[in-house]
């Protein structure tokens, strides 16, 4: 049987495929209303700019195609062939059978049965071509079948401690356990963080709303986010870090305030310092912190000032971090929080009086920061006051 080759189809200026016109067509509505009838003897050409997944997806369809409707459906495949098929118009209605759109939808709808790794390989090129998986919502439907999988693989089903999260972070029940116990659980309940690393920052996004619209334990996902972050540091350039940095404090506010502890935070805040990041993000990341300053320590405020300043520590930053306790505690500022946050202030004005080139305005913004009613003495407060005070005497003399 002689084999016809009547169209010629340049895919994206990738490559150029020789076809059988009427095979194609029998397939593609798409191609059928272009060409119609024609049965001319010329070889007919089409060129497609913005073909989805380039020449080696337009492979696989022609393969479809020549091969009666057969094909390998899989992880690996199955956005770019559904695309495909969504772009060529090659449903049932075209071929009077079941067609690769009605084939693809099929194995889409039977997604939330497939195994953990395929999953993983399906959604890995969702990654790798994500404008094309998010517009036919195979990327949607990979996530929700990966956050279901977790909720319901999820062991001991832990929730989070009364206490810092730092500590233990988990509690499997209410009555007492070994602490071997509660290690254990917390193996079993972040088996995955290292399979769902590899995902770009915008697909972790998506993955942490989705845990969020869920009510997935939201500790484990502030761990994720942490561990997700110190993951891909290792190869990341500036950039990446920046944006990976990003995602993660954005996904961190996201989440109740009691599900990081403020170590935690402040250990990313150290990172921040060297890095760029958006204004939007940096002031999350300064809520977080000034919301739980009461279980702050004073190495934690001692933060060195930025580049270009004169000041031995970073004043304004740690203003910054009262006004959001302030304005973010709320109701919750108990008495016993503030005088807290009163001592550990006492603490650091007296570190930083001595400082030659603290400007008084600054020194007077952390002695006034808290109402009067959060301290009880104010010796430790007056001793760094006479502290400052002799030092900007020295300066004059």
């Amino acid at each position: 049987m002689a084999v016809c080759c009547d169209l010629e189809a340049d895919i994206n200026g990738e490559e150029t495929f020789l076809l059988d016109k009427k095979i194609i067509c029998s397939f593609s509505g798409r191609l059928s209303k272009l060409f119609g009838k024609s049965t001319g003897a010329n070889r007919n050409k089409v060129i497609f700019n913005d073909f989805p997944g380039g020449a080696e997806n337009f492979e696989l369809i022609s393969r479809f195609c020549y091969n009666k409707g057969e094909i390998d459906i899989n992880p690996s495949n199955i956005s770019l062939l559904y695309s495909a098929a969504e772009f060529m118009e090659m449903s049932k209605s075209v071929s009077g059978n079941c067609n690769l759109l009605e084939k693809t939808k099929k194995c889409i709808e039977e997604l939330g049965y497939w195994t953990w790794p395929d999953l993983l390989v399906a959604l890995k090129h969702c990654q790798e071509m994500q404008q094309v998986a998010t517009s036919s919502g195979i990327l949607e439907k990979c996530l929700d079948s990966i956050v279901g999988r977790l909720a319901i693989t999820g062991e001991a089903s832990p929730c989070a401690s009364t206490s810092s999260p730092d500590s233990s972070g988990l509690r499997l029940s209410c009555d007492t356990r070994s602490t071997e116990s509660l290690k254990n659980s917390f193996s079993r309940a972040n088996w995955w963080f290292e399979d769902l690393s590899v995902l770009s920052p915008n697909l972790v996004e998506m993955l942490v709303k989705s845990m969020v619209s869920r009510k997935y334990n939201q500790v484990i996902i502030s761990r994720f986010l942490l561990y997700y972050q110190k993951s891909k540091f290792f190869t990341a350039s500036s950039d990446e870090k920046r944006q990976v940095l990003e995602i993660v404090i954005d996904g961190l506010y996201t989440l109740d305030p009691s599900c990081i502890s403020c170590k935690s935070l402040f250990g990313v805040l150290r990172v921040v310092l060297n890095l760029n990041i958006s204004k939007s993000s940096r002031n999350k990341l300064e809520c977080m912190i000034g919301s739980q300053m009461d279980q702050a320590t004073l190495d934690n405020l001692l933060i060195p000032s930025p580049y270009g300043t004169s000041c031995l520590y970073d004043v304004n930053l740690v203003l910054r971090f009262l006004k959001a306790f302030l304005r973010e505690g709320g109701w919750r500022l108990s008495p016993t929080r503030m005088k807290k946050v009163a001592s550990l202030m006492d603490l650091y004005i007296a570190e930083v009086a001595p400082d030659p080139f603290l400007r008084f305005s600054k020194f007077l913004a952390l002695v006034v920061a808290l109402p009067d009613s959060a301290r009880d003495c104010w010796d430790e407060l007056y001793h760094a006051i006479d502290v400052y005070l002799e030092g900007c005497q020295k300066k004059k003399n």
